[in-house]
């Protein structure tokens, strides 16, 4: 939900412009590793919408809220406070199931997901939720996790089913500004995942 006000004549948005959220993401390397996956499940499964952009490829670990008309500096300055106080090591990432996410909008996720152990992912998504109730940040804290990383938006469902496991070592933890509804991510800062 945004902060920011609607004031008498000024024209009411249509969509949010703006979204902040702290995520992790695949190396170069894997992304078009993981973009040749896509097409291949496309074909596959009969899947006809357009995956997201390589460079979007990411797992979510908290968000920030949408807004319109940019992100509110403040809130930007105090994520970035929380982000750099994140102590965790880095870990392996694995998925090895792909499904899509049951919505009642006509388009759903089409996702990877695990059914491994995700147990350091869950550490650090612990761990930046911590950083962000020390900086006053707590009522973003999403308390549920569900580790999965979106490939696009379909019609069709998909039941979940093994695929062959796509993996890496995350690194990095990241904070990014997604322009909504262009396919477009800017990261504004990044942070080596260390003891």
């Amino acid at each position: 939900m945004s902060e920011q006000l609607v004031f008498p004549g000024f024209p009411i948005p249509r969509a949010m412009t703006d979204r902040l959220f702290f995520a992790v993401l695949p190396p170069a390397v894997e992304q078009v590793r993981i973009m040749k996956r896509i097409q291949l499940l496309r074909a596959e499964l009969g899947l006809t919408a357009q995956p997201v952009s390589a460079s979007c490829l990411h797992i979510s670990l908290h968000g920030l809220g949408d807004y319109w008309a940019g992100l509110p500096e403040a809130l930007v300055e105090t994520a970035m406070r929380a982000g750099g106080n994140v102590s965790t090591p880095p870990f392996e990432v694995r998925f090895d199931r792909a499904m899509s996410f049951y919505r009642r909008q006509r388009t759903r996720a089409f996702v990877l997901r695990t059914r491994g152990n995700t147990a350091a992912l869950s550490g650090l998504h612990r761990a930046l939720g911590d950083c962000m109730k020390a900086e006053g940040l707590g009522n973003q804290v999403a308390s549920y996790f569900t580790p999965h990383m979106t490939l696009l938006y379909d019609t069709r469902m998909v039941e979940e089913h093994a695929i062959e496991p796509l993996r890496w070592d995350v690194t990095e933890l990241v904070l990014v500004h997604s322009l909504l509804g262009q396919r477009k991510h800017v990261h504004l800062a990044h942070w080596p995942l260390r003891s």
